[in-house]
This record gives C-alpha cells, structure tokens and sequence, in this order.
C-alpha cells in the first residue's frame, strides 16, 4: 500500500480482548490515502476521507488530543435544529478541537471507506508523499490503474491537480483532489514534472484493487514477505507464509511504506512469530486495554523487519510488539509515530465521526504517538542489503 495518509477500523476478534465495537487506528489512511489504495488515506488518489497530515508527527500527550463525542453530537444536533448541516458543524468542532487524528464522513464517504478495508477504492493508482524539499512526489505507481497507463513513474513531480497547486498541502489534501467524489470514470487532470520535462496528463478514475501482502523467494533462499497494508485478510496471508516456508529460511518482513490498518490484522500477523502473549496495550477514555497474539506461531526462524518514516500505527504496534519480545531485528528508519486510537461516533445526520479516544502502547510500555518506534540498527537506502547481511548472520541466509 501506499504512502500518504492513514486511518484503520479495528474489529474485534479473538485476539482482542475486551475491544470496543469498532476502534480506528488512523495510522494506514496516512499512508493509503497518498496512494489512492486505502479510505481518506490516499495520497494519489485512494479515497479521500483522512484528516491524517502525512509527514505530520502528532502531540503525544494521551489525553490531550481527545475530543468529547457526547458535546459533539450535540453541537451536530443544534446545528441542524437551526437548518444547518451537521456534518459542517462536526467537521468545525473536531478541527477547534485540535485532534489533528479525527475525521468526519457523511454516509456514502464512511460506506467507501468501510469498503476500502476489502483493498478495494476509486481513484488513479497513485501513491504519493512529501518529499525533503517540501514538494509532493509520486512514489508508487500501481501496476494497470490509469497512472500507469499513462505512463506515470515513481519520482515524478505532481505540481497540481485540477489546477490546484498541491506544495502546501497535506498528503490528505492532495488524497482528495485525486479521488474527487469517488466516481469512477470522472476525469482529474494532472499537472507532472519529470527532470526538466512538464506536462498535463488527464486521467480517469477506475474502481481498483490492491494486493496488500506480496511473498517472494530471495535468490539466498530468504523469504520476502512485504505488507503494503493490514486489510482484511492481510494477517493470515501472513502467518500461512510463513508456515508454508521451508525450515530455517529466514524471513524479511518489509513494513516500509505500511501506513496501518486494522489492528486486529496486525495482531494475527504477530501470531506468526510469536507463541500468544501480549502485542500492545491501548486505553479508551481512561480504560486499559489489551491486543494479544494467538499461540502455536514460530519462534525460532530467524526474522528481520524493515521499517521507515513511512511504517504507521497497526504497522508500528506489530514492529514494536516483535522488537520488544525480542522475537525481531529492526532495520531502517524511525517509524512515523502514529499510535492513537479513533472510535466512530454516529451523528444525528447520519455522517460519522471518528475521534481520538485513547493511545497505545507496546509491550514494554513505550508510546509509539508522537515518538515513533527506533530501530535496532539504523540504514537508509542500503536498507535491505544490511537487513539481509544481519539475517545471514542470524542463520537465515546463504
């Protein structure tokens, strides 16, 4: 999955204990929404929906950014009561609210984004991510959706988009100028620099669907195991990998780039390296919290997990939980810093709302929100070359 911006329901599961109906790690729309692949988490088109600012790192203070869900629906309540429109009223409590995480969705926003969770959304098969300079650059380009058709590369410069100037906006921002109002066949014109070269490239937005978790043998004999996203499905594809990998393969689990998704996903895919025990703990409104793993996984293969700026919430509780148990070596970037809890709240309209409620925490008590996840071993762009020098040092590679 992409990069740009995040946010993931969590449905609860065996592996949740005591877990609300539904809880948002916003974490995967930051980065889904650059790329178009994932709800409000695109940033080249996915669905739009996200208030994730990718690049952005939120305060971390747990309680600081919550915003009260009751005196929200009342200000919603009153402002249709005067013949406005609640959404309007939603969206102006949570920005004074300052929870840079919450979002609010009307209804056919809140059906794509739920639908988004299958790895399904409309837009142009773009990811995007702010760039050291400031500018905002394709950093992914999905294999048959409409930005490869047109012959879009990874490294191009997106100057506007429907003649918008996208440098200043957030990664969310650009996310909703591609996607538009998610209809497919709607066109959206592009304004692309490449080296010296400018160009306007029309495209057409397309219902498309994306491959959150890809596996791959290494000529060494390794197992590559790359997670775009946690969308359903996402974890057991995951764990029957590794299951299915011959013994004493070591294994590279590329989280680079994961903007998040469902938790309860991330959590099964820790049940493929860990015997059960703890994966994170959370707190809702002041209420302690456990994720836990299911028993029976592999503890012994030798495991490296790559991680970068762009590995967010579900992605950084799963690298905190194999870091922490000792179960991983981390190699690459410090993560994102995305590790705070959201929670629907239906309004009077009908839109939905989802607000920080809470934060969590890995096994050993670290925040993640604001702070990120460290790596073991630091590396930038020979970051899979170091990673696979240290699997072969722990006996997993030729």
């Amino acid at each position: 999955m992409p990069a740009g911006a995040e946010h993931f329901c969590i449905r609860p599961r065996g592996v949740l204990r005591g877990a609300v109906l539904t809880l948002v790690f916003t974490g995967v729309l930051a980065t889904a929404a650059a790329t178009g692949s994932l709800p409000r988490q695109d940033s080249a088109g996915g669905p739009a929906g996200a208030s994730t600012r990718a690049g952005e790192r939120p305060s971390g203070g747990a309680g600081r950014d919550t915003v009260d869900s009751a005196a929200l629906r009342r200000a919603a309540a009153a402002a249709m009561a005067d013949g406005k429109s609640g959404k309007q009223a939603a969206e102006e409590f949570v920005s004074r609210s300052g929870d840079r995480w919450g979002a609010v969705y009307d209804k056919r926003e809140y059906a794509e984004f739920e639908q988004s969770l299958d790895g399904a959304y409309t837009g142009v098969g773009l990811s995007a991510g702010r760039a050291s300079e400031g500018r905002v650059r394709v950093t992914r380009v999905q294999a048959g959706g409409p930005a490869e058709k047109a012959g879009l590369r990874s490294g191009d410069r997106l100057v506007s988009v429907d003649g918008r100037p996208v440098d200043g906006l957030s990664v969310s921002e650009v996310v909703a100028l591609l996607r538009g109002d998610g209809v497919p066949g709607t066109a959206v014109a592009l304004r692309v620099e490449r080296g010296r070269a400018a160009w306007t490239q029309t495209l057409r937005r397309a219902r498309l669907a994306t491959d959150p978790v890809t596996v791959r043998r290494l000529d060494d004999g390794t197992l590559m195991i790359r997670v775009a996203a946690f969308t359903k499905g996402a974890g057991a594809r995951v764990r029957d990998a590794v299951r299915a990998a011959p013994a004493g393969a070591g294994v590279l689990l590329d989280l680079r780039g994961n903007a998040g998704g469902l938790v309860a996903e991330a959590a099964v895919a820790a049940s493929a390296f860990l015997d059960g025990g703890l994966v994170a703990t959370y707190d809702v409104e002041g209420e302690q919290r456990a994720v836990y793993a299911e028993g029976g996984g592999d503890t012994v293969r030798p495991l490296v997990a790559l991680i970068d700026g762009g590995t967010m919430s579900a992605a950084e509780l799963l690298t905190g939980a194999l870091q922490d148990r000792g179960r991983a070596v981390t190699v690459g970037t410090r993560t994102f810093g995305k590790g705070s809890v959201q929670m629907p709240s239906a309004l009077p309209d009908g839109s939905v709302a989802e607000l920080t409620v809470g934060h969590y925490r890995t096994p050993a008590g670290h925040a993640v929100d604001g702070r990120g996840i460290t790596p073991d071993l630091s590396a930038g762009e020979r970051a899979e070359e170091r990673a696979r020098t240290v699997l072969s040092g722990l006996g997993g590679g030729s």
